[in-house]
């Protein structure tokens, strides 16, 4: 998936903003899942995606509103 977007290698991964990627990868598949930033934020800073969600997840839907890329109710 990151390979769509330009991302091949780790250090281009831990050089890039999670949050940037997230939107480039939504733009390339548009149900992607907010568990994917979680991965990317989590690949980042060597932690498991489900502790980032658990500890940061509202700081992280903050910085999406603020970006238009918050995920939607239906």
């Amino acid at each position: 998936m990151l390979a769509q977007i330009g991302i091949t290698t780790a250090a281009q991964l831990r050089a890039a903003d999670a949050f940037d990627m997230y939107a480039q990868l939504q733009q390339v598949m548009p149900n992607i899942s907010l568990n994917m930033l979680y991965a990317l934020i989590g690949a980042q800073e060597d932690l498991p995606w489900q502790q980032i969600k658990q500890e940061r997840k509202t700081e992280i839907l903050l910085r999406l509103d603020d970006m238009d890329l918050a995920p939607r109710r239906k």
